[in-house]
């Protein structure tokens, strides 16, 4: 087994978090206000300025998508002095913008680091997810298993009753079907907008938060990145690209992906040591959001290291601008 590369991923943590912050903190004045967009380029912009101050040689990989026409930090953009070591970037200056736009919980900006080529370069597609926190056995569930076997397998393997289990799915008529087999077994879900990379994370820290598994389809990049707090965090997640026409699998070849039907598990999204950090643009159930005081703004952190296993919460209280 190839040992882990080493990518001073001790030194860089605390500047990635500062990423993270600057985008949340440009789009504060944005939250409630209906301007997806508007929001969206603040953050990209204040995390692209961050990003080139570091002493790295990165590459994007995982950018913001097209599907949306968002502004973009582009994948293959390269960002960094140019100096220190060789990463990889995985991102979304704003997990959420319908969420900030309309002031609703759970909007992220959120950001991963790792060695040069040891994140998936996973096209903007969607990708079939699920995953479970830690202390279970491998592959405690799969994606071959039917939704109401998975609910069935993570009751058995917890101890209890498939009524004591709690799945996150996101809400979009595309999961109709999954929501109602799931909910045949007795079982509760919690439903969410948006966000799945939050979504994710939730299982992670069950006892917290309630959920016990995610599954459905989202976008493939945001995949990537929630693997990237799970390997930080402990659980297991699996993924499967989606493909709904000849443009997508086009954009899955650029990428290098030839075996279509392929699942990956969470250490095939992210396969060596990674720097996770998230910062809450509004209030969540991981992250209080950007609190706004007539001299300060203060913005909660969570930043995390796969290497030690470590987990650090942070507060930032920044002066605000006199035009603020």
């Amino acid at each position: 087994m190839t040992p882990p590369i080493d990518f001073n991923d001790r030194m860089l943590s605390l500047g990635l978090a500062r990423v993270s912050e600057a985008a949340a903190l440009a789009s504060a004045g944005l939250v409630g206000h209906g301007d997806e967009k508007a929001a969206d380029q603040a953050a990209v912009n204040a995390m692209r300025d961050q990003l080139n101050k570091l002493d790295i040689r990165g590459v994007v990989v995982i950018g913001e998508g097209e599907r949306d026409e968002a502004p973009m930090l582009y994948i293959g953009e390269e960002v960094g002095t140019g100096t220190g070591p060789e990463v990889d970037i995985a991102l979304d200056p704003l997990e959420g913008t319908t969420l900030t736009a309309k002031d609703m919980p759970n909007a992220l900006t959120v950001i991963a680091m790792a060695p040069r080529g040891t994140l998936l370069h996973a096209p903007d597609v969607y990708m079939d997810k699920l995953a479970v926190g830690p202390g279970y056995v491998p592959d405690v569930v799969s994606l071959e298993m039917s939704p109401s076997e998975r609910v069935h397998a993570l009751a058995k393997a917890r101890g209890c009753s498939a009524r004591d289990i709690t799945v996150c799915i996101l809400e979009r008529p595309r999961h109709e079907d999954l929501i109602a087999e799931v909910r045949s077994t007795g079982a509760a879900i919690r439903l969410i907008t948006d966000g799945d990379v939050a979504g994710v994370i939730h299982c992670a820290e069950a006892d917290i938060t309630g959920i016990d598994m995610y599954m459905g389809s989202g976008g493939a990049p945001e995949g990537v990145l929630a693997a990237s707090a799970l390997k930080c965090m402990g659980g297991q997640m699996w993924g499967r690209l989606l493909f709904r026409n000849d443009d997508e699998r086009a954009r899955a070849a650029k990428a290098g992906i030839t075996d279509l039907g392929k699942v990956y598990s969470r250490d095939e999204m992210v396969t060596s040591n990674v720097i996770f950090a998230a910062t809450g643009v509004t209030d969540g159930s991981i992250l209080r959001g950007i609190k706004r005081e007539p001299t300060h703004l203060t913005t909660e952190t969570i930043l995390m290291r796969s290497k030690t296993g470590s987990i650090r919460r942070m507060l930032y209280r920044n002066p605000r601008a006199p035009r603020d």
